[in-house]
């Protein structure tokens, strides 16, 4: 990767795939267990046997609050973080786009931020009916 703000060796690949608009987190083939953030080892059984895998993108929203002061370039108050569950188990820290609520189920979309590669962010899943 050319930018080192994104190329340190465990985060590199998590980087590479937000480019390609693909969220990845870290699997264990040893037992199975799925986290985020990148780790070295399995936060389940220690081993060293973890790879990268493609998530879904669909979550569940765990916990959420509303920044109204204003922190860097990017992030223009007011905006909501988040902590989302992901449907492989491990939970990540994010921003919310459109109107959710603790509970709602939301899917993975993309921020731009040219040339940096794009955030993962998540939006609510439209009800049917």
């Amino acid at each position: 990767m050319s930018d080192d703000r994104f190329g340190d060796a465990l985060t590199a690949p998590f980087w590479e795939a937000a480019r390609e608009r693909r969220l990845v987190v870290q699997a264990c083939t040893a037992c199975g267990a799925a986290q985020f953030y990148p780790r070295p080892f399995c936060l389940a059984c220690e081993s060293d046997a973890v790879e990268w895998s493609e998530a879904s993108g669909l979550a569940q929203v765990y916990s959420m609050t509303t920044v109204r002061i204003p922190i860097g370039a990017g992030f223009e108050p007011p905006y909501v973080v988040a902590l989302v569950e992901l449907d492989e188990g491990p939970r990540l820290v994010t921003n919310l786009v459109g109107d959710c609520s603790i509970g709602d189920r939301v899917r993975v979309a993309w921020r731009d931020r040219d040339p940096d590669p794009p955030l993962p962010v998540f939006e609510p899943i439209p009800k049917e009916g």
